[in-house]
């Protein structure tokens, strides 16, 4: 997921819309997939890989529950209370292998492009349309090969029993989370959509118990305003959160997995440095948000209000101390545990339930499947597992460049009509050789900027307010710029 996740509507915004395809055209990420690639998918979309150990699991009453409009559904679930306490839950991961030989033309663009690229009115995929969105998709009344999981939990909500195996499934029902979120409030949702909040809190309540957190990044629209754009946060609604708790869940099952057999691919990230935490609280208080002496970030985190508009505004500055984050390959010798954790999590951590969006996803499952059997895993899983994190590094790379470009446009397009303007603001960071020079947040709109001062003038005052004055705002031409008022 982006760490500053921004949409634009369908049907506003042309003009923002043909900036935005310029710039995928500048960072290479037209989309366009080579004739073999093509071919090759419509080929495998056909007649999947005929694929060992399909168990037909169509029984199952799974149903998906992602945003409005999307196609490349990855998860599919289904909840129930077990006779002698406890929940089983059923979560089924798109089985991208059963359509991409290794070694052939998928397979290749596949590494070549790492990941799905998102941008504020679309998105790059990482597949082409036909498996993402079509056959490889968990889709509505559509017999799909998957990787099912089962997990049995405890009254508590911790896992007692994990397994994973190949299956044939079946979605029954396809939810967005405004729906979902209406259905429980009101306390119409019946079983198993309820079981979704009474898991989804415990498996919080776990996560809090261990010292993890989990940063629920707001989303910012991009909305016409006069004859320019303006920006709004939407907070996440608790269902989001919930359905992130078994994604979550899933992937620390998958890390115990691999690291029992010995073979395997973990997500990571270590811990925030001392001073990164220090720069959060100075920017806490630029925005008057109540961080106690001795009480946690983590804490802090779980008593934010994402509608908060200031509040909003401290999450997104939170991501920084996601920076970081890598994957450790390991096959024999396990890993440094004390660098292989992903410290957000505070547990060990992998991906696993986007294979649609990110190839390492389909090597976690086929390792995943072969712990759970205690065999082998498949040749050409174990060898990428030298090249892996190399990979996914990159591609995140360019994720980052495409979001941060993206950004950019964005902000430059709110604030393009109001050159010489002055806003209220706050400082999130200091250049240590040039400290007259940094970076500015606006409280509202909630834009970040390029800041400058004078030379010979003293430092700017890292998190602290500052009124500044837009200097420069061009999309495509020039990026956001500010100076002190």
């Amino acid at each position: 997921m982006p760490r500053r996740p921004m949409r634009l509507p369908e049907a506003q915004g042309a003009e923002l819309r043909a900036a935005l395809r310029a710039l995928r055209g500048e960072l290479g990420l037209l989309g366009a997939f080579p004739p073999p690639v093509l071919a090759e998918a419509e080929a495998a979309a056909a007649r999947h890989r005929p694929l060992p150990d399909l168990v037909d699991a169509t029984d199952i009453p799974l149903f998906t529950i992602d945003p409005p409009g999307s196609m490349d559904l990855d998860q599919a679930m289904f909840l129930a209370l077990r006779p002698g306490g406890g929940f089983r839950i059923h979560y089924a991961i798109a089985d991208v292998a059963a359509f991409v030989v290794p070694g052939g033309a998928l397979d290749t663009e596949a590494h070549r492009r790492v990941l799905t690229f998102y941008f504020p009115d679309g998105r790059v995929p990482l597949h082409p349309d036909v498996l993402s969105e079509g056959a490889a998709s968990l889709l509505l009344d559509q017999d799909r090969p998957a990787l099912l999981w089962q997990f049995d939990l405890d009254d508590f909500g911790e896992l007692v029993f994990a397994h994973v195996r190949r299956a044939l499934v079946r979605s029954r029902a396809r939810l967005d989370y405004a729906s979902v979120q209406r259905e429980i409030d009101s306390g119409a949702a019946e079983e198993p959509l309820s079981l979704l909040r009474d898991v989804g809190l415990l498996r919080e309540e776990l996560e809090r118990a261990r010292g993890g957190i989990s940063l629920v990044v707001p989303e910012q629209r991009i909305e016409p305003h006069g004859d320019g754009y303006a920006l709004a946060y939407r907070a996440p609604l608790p269902a989001e959160s919930w359905n992130a708790q078994l994604s979550l869940m899933t992937g620390m099952a998958a890390a115990d997995l691999m690291l029992t057999a010995g073979t395997g691919i973990l997500r990571t990230l270590p811990s925030a440095p001392g001073g990164a935490v220090g720069r959060l609280r100075r920017v806490a208080a630029a925005l008057d948000v109540d961080w106690p002496h001795g009480t946690s970030y983590a804490e802090v985190i779980r008593s934010l209000d994402p509608a908060r508009p200031q509040h909003a505004a401290f999450l997104q500055e939170c991501t920084t101390l996601l920076r970081g984050a890598g994957y450790t390959a390991f096959d024999g010798d396990p890993p440094d545990r004390s660098r292989a954790q992903h410290a957000a999590l505070a547990d060990d951590y992998a991906h696993c339930t986007a294979p649609l969006r990110r190839l390492v996803d389909r090597y976690t499952g086929e390792l995943c499947l072969a712990a759970a059997d205690g065999a082998e895993p498949p040749e050409w899983a174990r060898a990428a597992l030298d090249t892996l994190p190399a990979e996914m590094a990159a591609g995140a790379g360019r994720a980052n460049e495409a979001e941060r470009e993206s950004v950019d446009l964005v902000e430059a397009a709110v604030l393009r009509n109001r050159v010489g303007e002055v806003f209220d603001g706050y400082v999130v960071d200091v250049r240590e050789d040039e400290p007259t020079r940094g970076t500015v947040h606006l409280y509202d709109p909630a834009v970040v900027g390029r800041v400058d001062a004078d030379p010979a003038g003293p430092p700017l005052p890292l998190g602290r307010p500052l009124r500044v004055r837009v200097l420069a705002a061009d999309p495509g031409r020039a990026k956001v710029r500010f100076a002190p008022a």
